[in-house]
């Protein structure tokens, strides 16, 4: 009988224990609809972060077997998907737009005018009126715009209007004398535009618009950061947790660190050195940067211009003007620096948008790249590609970082920049996929909307937002869904060598993801650009929740 009793309190003990031997996590999300986007595109029910990261996934009795937390989400059947992955973006030009006047939406130079009659109302104490984002395409207008207008209007405010792409610049008279701009001469990598008397324009392209944009007083730190901070507000919005900076000033990436360094920012930054010769001196010096939210390891390099300004580099003539565009700086410049980076550790991402600056960039990579397969140097927009130049991707192993939303607002004009024959190794994507494997997606912002969701559409419709044209922009290079979120998820990780930490919904790894209101996987295609963010979470902290 004694025995009977002491085993059955040995039992009691063991089932007792087994209660409370429960593992304590952070956070469980359970009813869900989860897509992992691990190698096998695994989908669970629920997960458990402990520490800021993914500990554990499985169905929703499960989890919630296994583990007690301190806060629970019940994700009322949504989908969850890893934290979005901006491939390409520009968070200080879009943390600057914030406080500037954005003419991205005007549709005549009067437009224009009009906003910033209404800016120097509102701010007159500015020295400078600053916008961006205007786009002759859409002012039905051939050529470029002259400064005729700013001038009528603000004879003494000097004044800079960056292009749609940030490769041109509007700029008054005013601006022009600051800068000492006063008859036309050359500019390496760049054009000051004539008018039709032969005089500046007003119309700065590529290297000539630092001309005037040197004058430009900086902003202080304070209203850096708090620009800063409203961005990141933003691009929790919609569901991104990391983003690469393409090309930073070495002030700015002082600022960053200290930013980071004070907690003051959140977002997950992989920020590439602006390839001029002093940073790159001073990077190769101190060697790569790492926090657990900020990365340097990246140099940008610029090849040419925009398509839209005639300032992109190609093989042979524009199909609509007599000029091939031009490089921004020499082939014999390019090999040089690509040499000496080559024998250092630092990744290279370059700037390429015509098929003759891409062709150059491909061939002089591959001249010194060794065991390239490891570098996982990128090639920033690949927009127009030469048909003998697809395979170089495969050939030195070189990442296609493209923006899919360019496709979509080039469309209406890129066929008349190109014509009938080069259009079709524009916006390839899927042609780039085929050969590297993978590629990586972002948006450019905020030459483009910031929202990964319209990357994505525009990416599996070749479609803009209003379903033109029928049957999609060239439709043979459609990505598929699957395709397009592993490009801006652990493809876009990949590119920035962060696969082992972010990217997919595994164990280990950083616990970034986002809940949407619908499922991008399975939604019709004309719903995906109004769906919204439920949740963002970086580090299993919540930075942004819908209301």
């Amino acid at each position: 009988m004694r025995l009977i009793y002491s085993l059955f309190l040995l039992y009691a003990a063991t089932l007792l224990s087994s209660c409370t031997t429960n593992k304590e996590v952070d956070l469980i999300v359970y009813n869900a609809k989860i897509y992992t986007v691990d190698s096998s595109f695994t989908i669970y029910e629920a997960l458990a972060i402990k520490n800021g990261v993914f500990v554990d996934m499985g169905t929703s009795k499960e989890i919630q077997r296994k583990y007690v937390a301190k806060d629970r989400i019940n994700a009322l059947g949504k989908a969850i998907y890893p934290g979005f992955y901006d491939a390409h973006a520009h968070f200080f030009m879009f943390a600057d737009l914030l406080d500037q006047v954005d003419l991205s939406n005007t549709r005549s130079l009067s437009e224009v005018v009009e906003k910033l009659k209404i800016y120097q109302d509102a701010y007159p104490e500015r020295k400078w009126i600053i916008g961006g984002g205007w786009d002759q395409h859409k002012w039905g207008i051939a050529g470029f715009p002259t400064k005729d207008s700013l001038d009528k209007y603000f004879p003494n405010t000097p004044i800079f209007l960056s292009r749609i792409d940030y490769h041109a610049a509007l700029v008054n008279s005013k601006a022009m004398e600051l800068a000492q701009i006063d008859s036309l001469f050359r500019v390496e990598g760049g054009l000051i535009v004539s008018d039709s008397l032969g005089r500046p324009s007003g119309v700065l392209v590529d290297n000539a618009m630092s001309l005037v944009a040197q004058h430009i007083p900086l902003p202080e730190e304070r209203s850096l950061l708090l620009r800063l901070r409203r961005a990141q507000d933003s691009l929790f919005s919609v569901g991104l947790t990391s983003i690469v900076d393409a090309g930073l000033t070495m002030e700015q990436l002082d600022y960053l660190k200290k930013f980071y360094q004070q907690d003051s920012l959140t977002i997950r930054d992989y920020a590439m050195i602006a390839g001029n010769p002093n940073s790159i001196e001073k990077y190769l010096n101190e060697g790569f940067y790492q926090s657990d939210r900020l990365s340097i390891r990246s140099i940008k390099l610029m090849a040419d211009g925009a398509l839209g300004s005639r300032g992109a580099c190609l093989l042979d003539h524009y199909h609509d003007a007599p000029t091939r565009g031009f490089l921004l700086y020499s082939p014999e410049q390019f090999d040089a620096v690509v040499k000496r980076l080559a024998a250092t550790d630092f990744q290279v991402n370059t700037h390429a948008i015509g098929d003759s600056a891409n062709r150059l960039m491909l061939d002089t990579y591959g001249k010194y790249l060794k065991q390239p397969q490891k570098r996982r140097w990128r090639i920033e927009h690949a927009q127009v590609i030469a048909a003998a130049d697809f395979v170089k991707f495969s050939q030195y192993h070189i990442i296609p970082s493209v923006q899919p939303t360019h496709a979509t607002s080039d469309m209406a004009w890129a066929h008349e920049r190109l014509g009938p024959e080069r259009i079709k190794g524009a916006y390839a994507y899927k042609s780039l996929l085929k050969q590297y494997g993978m590629i990586a997606l972002g948006s450019d912002f905020p030459v483009e909307h910031f929202n990964p969701l319209y990357g994505f559409h525009a990416a599996v419709a070749r479609v803009d937002n209003s379903g033109f044209p029928q049957g999609g922009f060239q439709i043979e290079n459609a990505l598929s869904r699957e395709e397009a979120l592993r490009g801006m998820t652990i493809w876009a990780a990949y590119s920035c060598f962060q696969e082992r930490q972010r990217g997919s919904i595994e164990r280990g790894k950083d616990a970034d993801f986002v809940i949407l209101d619908e499922d991008i996987m399975e939604v019709a295609l004309d719903k995906i650009r109004r769906i919204k963010t439920l949740r963002t979470v970086i580090a299993g902290e919540t930075v942004y929740s819908k209301k």
